[in-house]
C-alpha cells in the first residue's frame, strides 16, 4: 500500500530563511529516485538544485515558479511503496535508516531518531523500503493512479511582538521588515502555504495605492516608471552594501603605478609550456604578500565584543559580473596558492558564476576582496567594502600613458590602484603602506622575491 511523504524546503545553510522557486524539474505523476533534484530555487546567495530524499511518484507540487517559500514549507508530496518507488539495491536491509543522507543542511537522514525501515511487499514481490516518517496512508492504486496529496500544516505560527494572538509568519526577516516599516502583521493576508505571510506580502503592503473607487482597480501611472522588487540576489546585495555604509567608517586612498614590468613578467611566464597565468592571479599574489606585511587589513570588527579580530587565513573574494548581477566568489586559503593555482581557481569560480552554479559556500567567508573594475574600461573607483571585511583593493584598466621613466618621458602601461579600508582597524599610515607595497610590486615584481 503506497504511503504519501511530504518533502519540505530544507535549510539551505548560511542563515537563509527563504527561497524563490525558479524552475520545477519534475511534474505531478513523474517517478523520482532518491536524491534526484526536483526543483531549482534561488536564494539571496545562489541558485540551488534541491534533491528529494524520497523515491516514488510525485503526487503534488506546492508553489508556482516565481513563488517565494520559507524554509520548512512543503515543496512536493511523494507516494512510495507498492510498486511506486524504484527498487532499492541489495544493500538495503531492515536495519538501515530511512530516507537519504544529509544532501543539504537541515534534511535527509536524522540519525538522532530510533527509526527502523520496514519492508512493504509490492505486487511484484520485491522489497521496497518505506521511510520511517509517514504523512498518511492512502488506498492501494496503480503506480501513477490519482493519489490525493495529504496537505499537513507544517508551519507553526510565530507569535507577533504586539499582543493580539499569533500570526502566520515564520521568517525573522519578514517580521523585521514589517516592524521597521510599522506594518501590523495581523492585518495582512498571507499568500504562502496555509496563509503563511511572506516577504512579498509585506512589500505589497508598503507600496502606495493610488486613490480610486473601491469597485475599480487603481489606474496605472506610466510616469512612475517600472518597479523592480529588491529581492533575491539584488536584494541581498542592496542590504549588504547599505549595511557596509551604515556601519563602516571607510576611507579611500589611491595611486597610479607603472605596470609595464608586471605585464612583461606575465608574458615571460606564459611563454613557457604550462597553464597560462592571468593578470588577476598576479595581482592576487601581490595582495596576499601585502596582507602578510600589513595583517591589520585582513581583519573584521566584532561590534558585540567591541574587538578587532585579525584573521589567520586569507580567503580572497573577487568581483564577478554575471547575468544575475554582481557576485563575489571566494578563493579559499589564497595565501597558500601559487599564481598558477590562483589562475585555475579564478577560472573555475568564474565559470560557475556565469552558469549560475555557485553554492552559498562559494560566496561566503571572504576576508579581503580584489575588485578588477578595469575590465569595464574605467580607470578608478571608490568601492564599497564587502561587509564584514575591512578592506578592498580596486584595480583600473591597464593602458598606455605618458610616464616619466628613467628620467625621460616615455609611453608606459599605467594602472590606477585604489584601497578602501575600514578606518577602525587601522590608520592612514598602514593603509598607505599597504597600497605603496602593492604599487611597488606592480612596478617591480622582483620585490616579491624578498618574501619568498
Amino acid at each position: 500500500m503506497p504511503q504519501v511523504l511530504e518533502f519540505k524546503l530544507p535549510d539551505l545553510g548560511e542563515g537563509l530563511t527563504e527561497a524563490e522557486i525558479v524552475r520545477w524539474l519534475v511534474a505531478v505523476g513523474d517517478v523520482v529516485e532518491v536524491d534526484q533534484p526536483v526543483v531549482e530555487v534561488e536564494t539571496a546567495k545562489a541558485m540551488v538544485e534541491v534533491p528529494c530524499p524520497y523515491g516514488g511518484v510525485v503526487t503534488a507540487r506546492f508553489g508556482e515558479e516565481g513563488t517565494e517559500l520559507p524554509v520548512g514549507a512543503p515543496l512536493i508530496t511523494v507516494a512510495v511503496g507498492s510498486g511506486t518507488a524504484p527498487e532499492p539495491g541489495p544493500a538495503a536491509d531492515d536495519a538501515a535508516p530511512s530516507g537519504s543522507g544529509n544532501v543539504l543542511v537541515g534534511y535527509g537522514t536524522d540519525h538522532s531518531r530510533q527509526a527502523r525501515r520496514r519492508r512493504v511487499r509490492p505486487a511484484g514481490g520485491g522489497a521496497v523500503a518505506a521511510p520511517a516518517t509517514l504523512v498518511a496512508p492512502v488506498a492501494p492504486a496503480a503506480p501513477v493512479a490519482p493519489v490525493a496529496p495529504v496537505v499537513v500544516p507544517v508551519v507553526a505560527p510565530v507569535a507577533a511582538e504586539a499582543p493580539g494572538g499569533p500570526v502566520a509568519v515564520i521568517s525573522p526577516l519578514v517580521r523585521k521588515l514589517a516592524r521597521d516599516n510599522g506594518i501590523d502583521l495581523r492585518t495582512l493576508r498571507g499568500s504562502g502555504p496555509q496563509g503563511l505571510i511572506l516577504r512579498a506580502d509585506v512589500e505589497a503592503a508598503l507600496r502606495p495605492v493610488a486613490a480610486a473607487p473601491a469597485a475599480a482597480p487603481a489606474p496605472v501611472d506610466a510616469g512612475r516608471g517600472e518597479r523592480i522588487p529588491l529581492k533575491g540576489l539584488r536584494g541581498a546585495v542592496a542590504e549588504k552594501l547599505s549595511r557596509s555604509r551604515r556601519e563602516i567608517p571607510e576611507a579611500t586612498c589611491w595611486v597610479d603605478a607603472d605596470a609595464t614590468e608586471l605585464m612583461a613578467a606575465r608574458a615571460a611566464m606564459n611563454a613557457v609550456d604550462g597553464p597560462k597565468i592571468s593578470v588577476l592571479a598576479l595581482l592576487a599574489r601581490i595582495c596576499t604578500a601585502a596582507l602578510a606585511k600589513y595583517p591589520e587589513l585582513n581583519s573584521t570588527v566584532d561590534l558585540a565584543a567591541n574587538e578587532i579580530v585579525r584573521l589567520p587565513a586569507v580567503h580572497l573574494g573577487f568581483a564577478a559580473q554575471t547575468d544575475r548581477g554582481l557576485m563575489v566568489p571566494v578563493v579559499r586559503d589564497a595565501h597558500t596558492r601559487s599564481p598558477e593555482s590562483l589562475s585555475a581557481e579564478f577560472a573555475r569560480l568564474t565559470e560557475l558564476a556565469r552558469t549560475g552554479k555557485l553554492t552559498p559556500g562559494d560566496l561566503t567567508g571572504g576576508t579581503f576582496t580584489l575588485n578588477n573594475y578595469g575590465v569595464f574600461g574605467v580607470d578608478g573607483s571608490t568601492p564599497i567594502i564587502n561587509h564584514p571585511e575591512a578592506a578592498m583593493l580596486g584595480v583600473g584598466r591597464i593602458v598606455p600613458k605618458p610616464w616619466v621613466h628613467g628620467g625621460e618621458l616615455a609611453v608606459r602601461k599605467v594602472v590606477q590602484l585604489s584601497l578602501t579600508f575600514d578606518h577602525r582597524v587601522c590608520d592612514g599610515g598602514t593603509a598607505g603602506g599597504f597600497l605603496r607595497f602593492v604599487a611597488d610590486c606592480v612596478e617591480n615584481p622582483a620585490v616579491l622575491l624578498r618574501g619568498l
